[in-house]
């Protein structure tokens, strides 16, 4: 659905003050790209489209072309037509008083969604649900640490000082409310920033490191509009932090000896009149929610490529850190992959622990619901809870999610029923931008590899 035109005019009249737009999409990797542009180029924008190069789709991490997509020489690099957004259009106060944003989607040129564009994709599995009458309920959670602009003298990261104690902070003082005392200038401007935004950010706590922090994003009963919430909220993090002479990482491990950032996604199920289809009285929630964590579980590993999508997400799976390592499920336990969380019944429902805080909210969303679908269908049993140490029983049963980036990228190509959900050009493409920011990665020589070798080899 692309936006009505009438919606620039209306906010360009009610917000005369704005000169400069910035106008962004999303490529695989999960990074926004787009143009700033002068305010009298917008409605055309919102009339005909703006025509972007269709290999901007599947650039690297860094923004560099994957010239083995097929989509920079050999297609002549030919654009496509992006669309905004609708209810996107919004003002952008971290970047001033005179800038407004809105979010693109890309479209083939005879209208056909693009189905590279990872908006088209999950959209492609939401319509999987609607088939059935069924809706997925979504809520996202997003952990991040607020790191200084100046490095150590020995080029580590550093916490930023407190603009109001002068210190850094130090120890982990999980949901430590001091904590949240020291950056609330910070914590202040991103609320007001994000109902601006028509963001709903909800509670922030103090995580489990030092400058790690944790807000919600609202439930929505509309998984395209929260994986927008998600993307748009890390993108205003950032702008915001800088703001505060810090900066907003989501990196997935940072720092080696502290937590890593997770993105953790709450699901449940409605039907066609907006009754939740996880509810019950048992603790483990009904038969459909049981089904939905089958296919999360069974098919954990095949998403891993998506979950954990670069080289550094990998550092964040350790035992007994509660970064999962292994496709457990169980109820009102933070040590599995799938915790069904305590809660009146009404409330039931499954929240997918595995993914790092690098992940692009759309595929993440995409590739854990096709699992939840996938579940639903075939009636996919989970098998037993896991009562006690879901890291323990991991161990006793032998089984563990893919524990490097290579092997992620060979389950996510071979798997069926991702290609089915989300496409077989999707898989292909996202393979190949994959294989080459791999290749590039490991040609660089780092300063471990002197370390290790230099001398012992």
């Amino acid at each position: 659905m692309v936006a009505d035109p009438q919606e620039c005019r209306d906010f360009l009249a009610a917000h005369p003050q704005v000169k400069f737009v910035e106008v962004f999409f999303t490529s695989m990797t999960g990074v926004p790209r787009g143009k700033r542009l002068r305010i009298h180029e917008l409605q055309a924008i919102y009339d005909y489209g703006r025509f972007l190069p269709g290999s901007i789709l599947v650039v690297d991490t860094l923004g560099a072309d994957c010239e083995e997509t097929g989509l920079v020489w050999e297609d002549g690099d030919a654009d496509r037509r992006a669309r905004p957004v609708p209810g996107t259009l919004k003002l952008a106060p971290w970047l001033g008083d005179d800038m407004a944003q809105v979010m693109l989607s890309l479209y083939e040129l005879d209208g056909t969604p693009n189905d590279l564009d990872p908006r088209h994709v999950l959209r492609r599995v939401l319509d999987r649900f609607a088939a059935d009458g069924l809706t997925p309920v979504v809520a996202c959670e997003l952990e991040y640490y607020l790191v200084d602009l100046e490095r150590t003298a020995s080029g580590d990261l550093q916490p930023p000082k407190s603009p109001l104690t002068g210190q850094r902070p130090d120890g982990i003082q999980v949901y430590g409310l001091p904590e949240l005392e020291a950056i609330a200038p910070f914590l202040r401007e991103l609320w007001e920033t994000a109902d601006a935004l028509d963001v709903p950010l909800e509670g922030a706590i103090s995580e489990f490191a030092p400058s790690q922090v944790e807000l919600t994003l609202k439930h929505k009963p509309d998984a395209l509009a929260a994986a927008d919430d998600a993307l748009i909220y890390k993108r205003a993090a950032k702008g915001v932090a800088l703001r505060h002479g810090c900066e907003a990482t989501f990196m997935a491990k940072p720092w080696s000896d502290r937590a890593g950032n997770g993105f953790h996604v709450h699901v449940s199920v409605n039907d066609a009149a907006g009754t939740n289809l996880c509810a019950s009285e048992d603790l483990e929630g009904s038969e459909l929610l049981k089904h939905a964590i089958g296919g999360m579980k069974a098919l954990m590993g095949d998403c891993m490529a998506i979950l954990a999508p670069n080289a550094n997400s990998y550092r964040r799976f350790k035992a007994n850190s509660y970064a999962p390592v292994a496709p457990t499920w169980g109820v009102n336990n933070r040590t599995v992959s799938l915790r069904v969380p305590a809660g009146p019944p009404p409330t039931r429902h499954v929240e997918h622990r595995v993914a790092g805080a690098d992940g692009n909210p759309y595929l993440v969303l995409a590739a854990l619901l096709a699992c939840a679908h996938h579940g639903i269908t075939h009636r996919i049993d989970p098998g037993p809870a896991v009562v006690g140490d879901g890291y323990a029983a991991a161990a006793r049963e032998n089984v563990r999610l893919p524990s490097n980036w290579f092997a992620a990228v060979d389950l996510f190509e071979a798997s069926t029923v991702l290609r089915d959900y989300l496409g077989d050009r999707f898989v292909e493409m996202f393979v190949k931008v994959k294989r080459t920011e791999q290749a590039r990665f490991f040609e660089v020589v780092t300063a471990l590899d002197f370390d290790w070798y230099l001398r012992n080899a």
